[in-house]
């Protein structure tokens, strides 16, 4: 296999994770929003912040991975994104520190109203940005970044049809992560009635996805004709089924209480949708530009992924060990 496609492989498989786990973590913010009165919601937000509490900042590792790999594998098109999407893309990042600043201090607040400040700003901003990010992927699917440095209108690349479905999807995703991923949390720590409540939740934000996903082929085929052909009769069709079949499957799942195999569902189901993108969307990355068009030279993407192998021999033990001790300490509470 050439190394640029190794290289694109591989940064879809970061852009996977982050999706999977910095996707959950913005989800979570969204029901920390959702939670009700700071009595009545006390219990669900004290469920929010003991399952992120130990990761989030590890999630947007994923995020920096993806953002570097870009950088150096393929140069022309990060900065056609950079330049022509600035405005999306600096919102998502203030989103990010906001949130990320907004939960450690209401941690370490004594007072009500410095908690409900604090709170609001990181529920605001969980639900802002992963719209943002969405609308960069919708103007990349769109066909709306052209090559060149702010060759793209820098409104209307962004605000469109596509992109308008792409955020609430996001948004939407999000949130269903979450709320599988929480059932289990609350199941583990013996909060049976929470784990019903985020199950219900999840039973229907589920729906809503689904709904918004068919909504969304049906823009596709108006907005993106050469996509949504990809998605419904060409070489992505594969992984939409896959990613319908485990969709409806853990809707199933969740009915029956099957709380960690949901975890599974839910993920495959989110991973085949962005991966049947990537797929109907290859090789073109933008209007005209094909990977080999973009790709830095063999010497480059030879060193950058020798790097990256090196460096996730550290990485990759460290998260996972990370994760497997947050959940033993977690199901000893």
């Amino acid at each position: 296999m050439p190394l640029a496609e190794i290289m694109l492989a591989v940064m879809w498989v970061g852009l996977t994770a982050y999706v999977l786990f910095g996707g959950a973590d913005f989800g979570a913010g969204v029901w920390d929003l959702l939670a009700g009165g700071a009595e009545r919601g006390a219990r669900r937000r004290a469920l929010v912040e003991h399952s992120i509490g130990p990761v989030w900042e590890a999630n947007h590792v994923w995020l920096i991975f993806v953002i570097v790999l870009m950088w150096t594998g393929i140069p022309s098109v990060f900065a056609a994104v950079a330049s022509t999407l600035y405005i999306p893309l600096t919102l998502a990042a203030l989103g990010i520190i906001a949130r990320g600043a907004a939960f450690a201090f209401r941690k370490v607040s004594a007072e009500l109203w410095q908690r409900r400040l604090f709170g609001a700003a990181f529920a605001f901003s969980s639900l802002v940005t992963p719209y943002f990010l969405g609308a960069v992927a919708g103007a990349l699917a769109s066909g709306r970044v052209p090559p060149g440095i702010a060759r793209g209108d820098l409104v209307t690349s962004w605000v469109n049809p596509t992109s308008a479905i792409a955020g609430a999807l996001a948004v939407g995703t999000a949130a269903y992560l979450a709320a599988v991923y929480l059932t289990r949390d609350a199941e583990r720590t013996g909060q049976d009635d929470l784990a019903e409540q985020f199950r219900r939740r999840a039973l229907a934000t589920g729906v809503v996805v689904g709904v918004l996903s068919a909504a969304g082929l049906l823009v596709l085929r108006a907005d993106a004709p050469g996509l949504f052909a990809e998605l419904v009769a060409g070489r992505a069709l594969p992984l939409l089924a896959l990613s319908v079949a485990t969709g409806l499957a853990s809707l199933v799942l969740l009915q029956m209480r099957a709380y960690v195999a949901v975890r599974v569902s839910a993920a495959l189901a989110v991973a085949g949708l962005l991966w049947g993108w990537g797929v109907g969307q290859y090789p073109e990355l933008l209007p005209g530009v094909t990977l080999d068009d973009a790709a830095a030279t063999d010497t480059v993407l030879a060193a950058s992924l020798g790097s990256l192998a090196v460096g996730a021999l550290l990485l990759v033990p460290s998260l996972w060990w990370l994760y497997a001790t947050f959940q033993r300490e977690h199901a000893k509470r």
